[in-house]
This record gives C-alpha cells, sequence and structure tokens, in this order.
C-alpha cells in the first residue's frame, strides 16, 4: 500500500492496482433531490395555498404583502433559536417538524397555520422538476446506468416523483429521514450504490452543495456540483452526459 504525507480522509482504500489502472467508467449516477432535480413552487404560490388552506388568502392581497412575509421569513432564520432547531432536521419527519414550526412561529402569516403550511410544503405538487430534470434522466435510463437519488429529506420525495411520472427513471432513493443520517455521511452514498450493485468508484454523485454532495468523494465517487443559485436558464445538468461518456 502506498501512502503520503498529506493524505485526503476516505471511507475506501483502493489496490495499488487500482490505484494505477485507469479510473472505471462511470456505471451510475447519484442524484440530490432538493435544488439538483427539483425545485419547490415559489413562494407566493405556497403562501396563497397555505392562506387559501388556513382562511387567510385576504392578507395576501394587501400591498407589498408577499415581500413582507418573505423578509420576515429570513430574518426569523437567522434567529438562533430557529437556527438550532435546523440542525439535523432531515433525520427524522419529527424533528423536520419542529424545526419548520419553530420557524414559522416567528412569522406573522404563518404562525397558528403551521399544520396547513407542512400540508401544503409536502404535497405531491409542491416540489417540481427543472425543465432539464426528466431529458437528462431518460437519456442516462436509455444508456442503462443505474440512477438513485440521495437526499436530505424529511419525507417520502417519492411521492414527487411518482406525481410528476418519473419514478420509473429512478432505480432507489437513500433519503436521510429513513436512514438517520444526512449527507456527508459516507454510509449515505455507499448505501446507495450498494443498492445499484454498483463499484462508487465508478459512480458520479451530482448535487449543489459542494459540503454536503461533496462528501461523496471520500467514499471514492466522483462528484459535480452545479451552481447553488436559483437559475431560471440552463444549470449544466446536461453536461452530466458528457461526463458519463
Amino acid at each position: 500500500m502506498i501512502h503520503t504525507l498529506f493524505e485526503t480522509p476516505s471511507a475506501y482504500r483502493p489496490s495499488d492496482v487500482e490505484r494505477a489502472a485507469p479510473v472505471p467508467a462511470v456505471q451510475a449516477v447519484l442524484f440530490d433531490f432538493s435544488n439538483t432535480l427539483f425545485q419547490m413552487i415559489d413562494l407566493e404560490t405556497w403562501l396563497r395555498r397555505v392562506g387559501s388552506a388556513a382562511g387567510r388568502l385576504a392578507v395576501l392581497d394587501e400591498p407589498d404583502a408577499v415581500a413582507k412575509i418573505s423578509d420576515q421569513l429570513r430574518a426569523a432564520f437567522r434567529l438562533p433559536s430557529v437556527v438550532t432547531l435546523q440542525e439535523g432536521r432531515d433525520l427524522s419527519s419529527a424533528q423536520h417538524r419542529r424545526a419548520m414550526w419553530g420557524w414559522w412561529g416567528q412569522v406573522d402569516f404563518l404562525r397558528g397555520a403551521e399544520e396547513a403550511a407542512y400540508r401544503e410544503l409536502t404535497a405531491p405538487d409542491a416540489w417540481v422538476p427543472y425543465p432539464d430534470t426528466e431529458p437528462v434522466l431518460r437519456a442516462l435510463h436509455q444508456r442503462g446506468l443505474r440512477i438513485a437519488v440521495v437526499s436530505d429529506f424529511a419525507w417520502d420525495l417519492r411521492t414527487h416523483l411518482a406525481h410528476h411520472g418519473l419514478d420509473a427513471l429512478i432505480d432507489t432513493c437513500v433519503i436521510s429521514y429513513e436512514q438517520g443520517r444526512e449527507k456527508p455521511d459516507p454510509q449515505l452514498f455507499l448505501k446507495a450504490c450498494a443498492d445499484l450493485g454498483a463499484d462508487p468508484r465508478a459512480t458520479l454523485m451530482v448535487g449543489d452543495n459542494p459540503v454536503r454532495d461533496g462528501g461523496a468523494a471520500v467514499c471514492g465517487l466522483r462528484t459535480y456540483i452545479l451552481p447553488a443559485e436559483h437559475r431560471i436558464g440552463e444549470r449544466g445538468l446536461m453536461d452530466v452526459q458528457r461526463l458519463v461518456v
């Protein structure tokens, strides 16, 4: 075994033969879900759904109502008590609910309407695929690559995949609340590879968070990080097709 002075921490140990050989061709691709394949509906649409369910719709017709609620949401999210609640929120449904209740309880429009707000957050159509999501998934699927979603999520995101008819293109989902682990825990990436029957060194992880999704590199996966900005045009997801050649 070759050793170096400045070794990178890793969750795998390739043999000397593997180190010397060419990196294997990509056989499988893991995708993050939120802000990679799917995005939540826009804030105003979500607020109007909450307002309709909670009998508060008229409030949103007041001047600058949505902007003021948006400002309150941002300010509340920075409160130390709210920040603390967000830590590990995707480890379980219960923890996620506590985190959301603690945040929304600081916002006038949402206080007392937390249950309705949560229903609208988790509704099957509350999350929508980006325009380039289906073409990329279908192209990879048709080329015979195995595909997984690896996500920090507090409920079953398969409902969103199914709602938009994309579930048949995904071979497995590894979700934090089901595993009791959050990215960048290596076990999430390794489980996805095991579920797909794929060698981690022949697997690509695609996400938008260099810390969480980039953690896949510790397991021997190659990683591709999309811009974190909320883009409305081309995002770079189509480039995944070139990376698996």
